[in-house]
């Protein structure tokens, strides 16, 4: 399966966000989309989610417009984490993640529901919060949780906006593995938003760099993260550096000093 983002444009009122944006997103592909704040890839995620309506273009799944696939079986294909949560105070973690089964369900829960919850919750090493009300986590704890219910969905997509923002460092990577493992296993997809340039270069298999709304570039990730490309489009002086560990980009100074 694949996702194929064709000529799209968004606008929030006169403001145009996005001009002219398209890209493909295949089957067992981690997709970065990158770029500093404001260049609409909070957007772009939430417009390939159904949540905006495109102001021009569309989105096809297989080649069938998104617009126009049934709200349930578009459940089932697209999981989408948002940037930040909304949640009812004292909702235990459990029932939270079983809330991404409910586009499977039809009058109860089923054994099916109950270990794609487990599983999930696994996952995201959240087993031990399952009877802790959200309100009372961590904001790191929270995000895990809502991947864990995205998790449980199943989608052959995911749509990711900034996931590991509030995850210390430790769980940062964890989390970038485990999806990264997750996308190649299942022949899954996944389009995530980022700001950690390393973290796309380590765990993406594409980049989508946006600038101002439009597609810088668009490739492999050493194909894209460039030193020229860090300072054109993030504004500050860049290296590369390689070591046993792999490939890593330094910031060190904004470009105009």
């Amino acid at each position: 399966m694949k996702i194929d983002v064709v000529s799209l444009s968004q606008k929030y009122g006169n403001l145009q966000v996005l001009h002219d944006v398209s890209f493909t997103a295949d089957a067992g592909e981690v997709v970065a989309l990158l770029g500093p704040n404001g260049s609409g890839k909070s957007t772009l995620i939430k417009t390939i989610a159904d949540i905006l309506p495109p102001a021009s273009g569309k989105i096809l799944i297989d080649g069938a417009d998104t617009a126009a696939i049934d709200p349930i079986d578009r459940a089932k294909l697209i999981g989408y984490v948002p940037q930040y949560f909304h949640y009812t105070p004292f909702t235990t973690v459990l029932d939270t993640v079983l809330i991404g089964r409910r586009p499977y369900m039809s009058w109860s829960v089923t054994d099916e529901d109950l270990i794609a919850v487990d599983k999930s919750l696994a996952t995201m090493h959240v087993t031990d919060l399952a009877d802790r009300f959200v309100n009372e986590l961590s904001g790191g704890q929270r995000q895990r949780v809502f991947i864990a219910r995205t998790l449980a969905q199943q989608p052959a997509f995911y749509l990711f906006d900034e996931p590991t923002s509030s995850l210390d460092l430790r769980h940062q990577l964890e989390t970038a593995s485990t999806m990264q493992k997750i996308v190649h296993e299942e022949n899954s997809c996944m389009i995530i938003a980022l700001h950690d340039l390393n973290l796309a270069l380590r765990y993406t298999d594409k980049v989508v760099m946006l600038k101002d709304g439009s597609i810088y570039s668009c490739g492999t990730p050493e194909e894209v993260l460039t030193e020229e490309a860090v300072r054109d489009v993030y504004g500050v002086c860049a290296e590369i550096v390689e070591n046993d560990h792999g490939r890593f980009i330094l910031s060190y100074a904004p470009s105009n000093v």
